[in-house]
């Protein structure tokens, strides 16, 4: 008997566990930071119902992309797309219960003063935020790591959390303060 090949995917791992470490909840208000293609769009939008993601890019292609590939998501009012940069993002009434971004360089290689201050005022008074990053080799990753943390420490997070795929596919975790 021939044993059955893992099932492959279309879209990369780091993505994958991204939104399965989010555990989306079907009535979750998310935030997308950074759309790329929209792959995490998609897998996100499938587990809403009375939920809604709401996509930032700074990059007019992403969110054009992002939109094309999901445009059942948009018409069924699960999905909104924004052009903005995180630094120039102004949250609106709503507060979101998740916030995340997926190699987000801003997060990883800066202190990100204004990118966290705007997304604390975006995230609900329990919400967390979770920053992915994949990285060439675990000592980037380390590094990386530890001044993710100390950002997040500084800008109003309490009780970040370090989280791994791997040594080279890392993130954070952090509870609004």
């Amino acid at each position: 008997m021939e044993e059955a090949q893992p099932r492959a995917t279309s879209y990369p791992e780091r993505i994958g566990w991204a939104v399965e470490t989010l555990a989306v909840e079907p009535g979750d208000r998310v935030l997308e930071i950074g759309s790329g293609p929209g792959v995490a769009a998609s897998l996100v939008c499938e587990r809403l119902d009375r939920g809604r993601l709401l996509v930032i890019d700074r990059s007019a292609t992403a969110i054009e992309r992002t939109r094309r590939r999901n445009a059942r998501h948009v018409a069924a009012g699960r999905l909104a797309l924004e052009t903005v940069d995180i630094a120039d993002f102004a949250p609106r009434e709503e507060r979101f219960d998740k916030a995340f971004a997926v190699n987000v360089n801003a997060f990883w290689t800066t202190r990100a003063s204004e990118e966290l201050a705007r997304i604390r005022t975006a995230l609900a008074k329990e919400g967390r935020l979770f920053l992915f990053y994949e990285t060439p080799s675990a000592a980037r990753a380390r590094h990386a790591v530890a001044g993710a943390v100390d950002a997040l420490r500084a800008n109003g997070f309490a009780e970040p959390q370090i989280i791994s795929r791997s040594a080279t596919l890392v993130g954070c975790a952090a509870r609004r303060a």
